[in-house]
């Protein structure tokens, strides 16, 4: 396993036979989607980490257009979170993540699609120059969230799950965990009123305190220094990050 993220002119470490190996960076929130499921599961993994912005020349041999995640399995190998999530909790079905019942599960997997609208503002917030308000990207994340927040509601649950995490709540995580970068960013809180979302917000503070969210729990100000050095260019040292 190697926890150093790997970038031009090294060398793949060795594989271990019947061992899963998860391609990954340790701040995207793709593959730590990866991750928790992975650690939800109990499934012996290990994790190789790549450096995105000086990707190794033998990892595109892996994948094709230098991404993460990518899992290998023997001689397989999944890419895309989303698919490599449900290969997961299918291959192995202790603790699963989805409903046992088949339109249940589609349900999921429908609110699943939804989280892009999410992501995406909070991607051109982060990642981008645009200038807004905190008050006009209140209402852009509002609106992205809503139907997640009416599911909830509806479901009357914790969690998307019930009493515990599921896929659902493993896929959202993420970015949940990076929001706290938003204000880091606008130098302000963002002006979120009681009214706004609220089980999502005590969603979140569940969440927090999920053991597996915790073991893997990173913390805003991580993400918002890899924002930084993306907006700036700057070729980014991953590994010191989070002893700076």
């Amino acid at each position: 396993m190697s926890s150093k993220h790997l970038s031009k002119g090294s060398t793949e470490p060795p594989r271990v036979d019947g061992l899963l190996r998860l391609y990954s960076m340790l701040f995207c929130p793709y593959a730590q989607r990866s991750r928790l499921v992975l650690k939800a599961k109990n499934i012996p993994h290990e994790i190789v980490n790549i450096n995105l912005m000086q990707k190794p020349e033998w990892y595109f041999k892996i994948h094709t257009e230098g991404k993460v995640p990518a899992l290998l399995d023997g001689d397989k190998i999944i890419v895309e979170s989303l698919d490599i999530c449900d290969y997961l909790d299918e291959k192995y079905p202790e603790n699963p993540l989805y409903p046992a019942e088949p339109a249940a599960k589609e349900k999921d997997k429908q609110v699943i699609q939804q989280i892009g609208s999410a992501t995406s503002i909070f991607g051109k917030i982060l990642f981008s120059n645009e200038e807004k308000s905190p008050e006009e990207w209140v209402k852009e994340i509002i609106k992205a969230l809503q139907p997640l927040e009416d599911e909830l509601v509806a479901r009357g649950t914790k969690f998307f799950g019930g009493d515990k995490p599921g896929m659902i709540d493993y896929m959202l995580w993420p970015w949940a965990e990076r929001a706290g970068a938003i204000a880091l960013k606008l130098g302000t809180k963002l002006p979120i009123t009681d009214d706004h979302i609220p089980q999502l917000r005590k969603w979140r503070k569940a969440m927090r305190e999920d053991p597996v969210v915790a073991e893997l729990y990173l913390g805003p100000e991580a993400f918002w220094k890899v924002a930084q050095i993306t907006l700036k260019k700057e070729v980014p040292d991953y590994d010191s990050i989070l002893s700076a």
